[in-house]
């Protein structure tokens, strides 16, 4: 009797080691790093809930073909030691496979990282630093194997935007257009600034000298009267949120009239109410909530099960976070079916295919394009126009730009 309870207790042990292996296997951790307390809350507060939402709707509907995704946010409010931290933690005791990311300064502060670990990063950093994966350009400092976004570039978005500004230019009868760049001392406003300074230079702009505005809100009188003296016409902000309301509301108490062109990050419906803008213009990688896209039917399937303020209408940042998540999803099948779910699997699978857009999001995340010596997924810019009307934003689409991808410009 006591022979036969020993070998049904092994077996029992068996068992359970066996459906603790299958457990382990239907589930895998993917982090999240998100800003809700510190100085890009203003925008994290609808990406953040975008990211959740996404991996919420996907677990509900057969996770990564039977895998469910265990997902953690952590409120690093946008502190790059606590971002690294964390993601060392997450790295040993959650046996992280893949990572939803947030800020350039932490995101570039993790390239080494992520590459020797092999862990996949989706960032809502959109820096050109995070575009050279082998490191062809010679000026690239690090090359990023392992990290990607959804979206143009910054460097891009603003290349495109100074070549709207050109072109508008050339329309009013305005001859050497002055162009100045705005944004704090920061790898944030940082990021772009160079690149896009150069190809205002090369489409003929009269390039000024850069002038710091910091990211916390502030009275920025001396600046607007420092822009106003410049002689610029088309000021680019680098910077979002309260920082880019205090510049705006600043600017016109001091008269600065100049055309001015914000960042992804800086432009969305809030922002041009809260500032009262007017024709404030700025690019897009999605449409608007209102948007009659096929995609949009699922999106706000994912918004109406998901755990977002149902009060209120969600950014563009919004949709953008959802479409990061759906090309995450979609790599990870990919790797499921080939060889397994793993960090390099998953890589492989955004490379997988061409002019990708995710089932079910049609007309919302654009077509885009990852290779193994190219991670500019999308270098095609929509831009806009906002003008608070009687307390609300009314916003047009004003050009689509397609940028080449030149080599000289991959990874800058």
């Amino acid at each position: 009797m006591r022979h036969k309870l020993t070998s049904r207790l092994a077996g029992l042990t068996i068992l359970i080691a066996s459906t603790s292996t299958l457990q382990a296997q239907d589930s895998v951790f993917v982090g999240n790093l998100i800003d809700y307390t510190g100085p890009t809350a203003f925008v994290g507060k609808n990406y953040g809930p975008g990211i959740k939402d996404a991996v919420d709707w996907i677990n509900a509907n057969g996770g990564i073909s039977g895998t469910q995704i265990e997902m953690e946010q952590v409120d690093y409010a946008y502190k790059v030691p606590e971002a690294i931290a964390t993601y060392k933690r997450w790295k040993s005791r959650k046996k992280m496979i893949a990572l939803q990311g947030w800020g350039t300064g932490d995101t570039e502060a993790l390239i080494s990282f992520v590459a020797k670990d092999r862990i996949p990063v989706w960032s809502a950093s959109y820096s050109g630093h995070l575009t050279d994966p082998t490191g062809r350009n010679s000026e690239t400092e690090k090359p990023a194997p392992y990290n990607f976004f959804y979206g143009p570039s910054y460097s891009d978005a603003c290349r495109a935007m100074a070549q709207w500004a050109a072109d508008d230019a050339r329309t009013e009868g305005i001859e050497s257009p002055g162009f100045v760049y705005l944004g704090d001392n920061h790898p944030y406003p940082n990021a772009p600034k160079e690149a896009c300074s150069e190809y205002a230079a090369e489409l003929g702009m009269n390039v000024l000298n850069p002038i710091v505005v910091p990211m916390k809100p502030g009275d920025f009188k001396a600046q607007c009267l420092t822009i106003k003296d410049s002689g610029a016409h088309y000021a680019y902000i680098g910077n979002l949120g309260g920082s880019v309301v205090s510049l705006l509301k600043s600017c016109r108490t001091v008269g600065t009239e100049v055309k001015y062109m914000a960042n992804i990050w800086g432009g969305d419906y809030r922002t041009i109410e809260a500032a009262e803008a007017v024709d404030y213009v700025f690019p897009t990688a999605s449409p608007f909530w209102e948007s009659d896209a096929p995609g949009m039917e699922m999106v706000r399937q994912i918004h109406e099960h998901g755990s977002f303020d149902k009060s209120e209408k969600p950014t563009h940042h919004y949709i953008r976070a959802v479409c990061s998540v759906f090309y995450m999803k979609e790599a990870m099948e990919w790797a499921k079916e080939n060889g397994g779910l793993t960090g390099e699997n998953i890589k492989q699978g955004m490379y997988a295919r061409k002019d990708w857009v995710p089932a079910g999001l049609e007309g919302v995340c654009l077509p885009s394009n990852w290779s193994e010596t190219d991670h500019r997924g999308t270098t095609t810019v929509s831009i806009n126009m906002g003008t608070a009307v009687d307390g609300k934003a009314v916003i047009k689409k004003i050009a689509d730009v397609s940028l080449p991808q030149r080599d000289d410009w991959i990874g800058y």
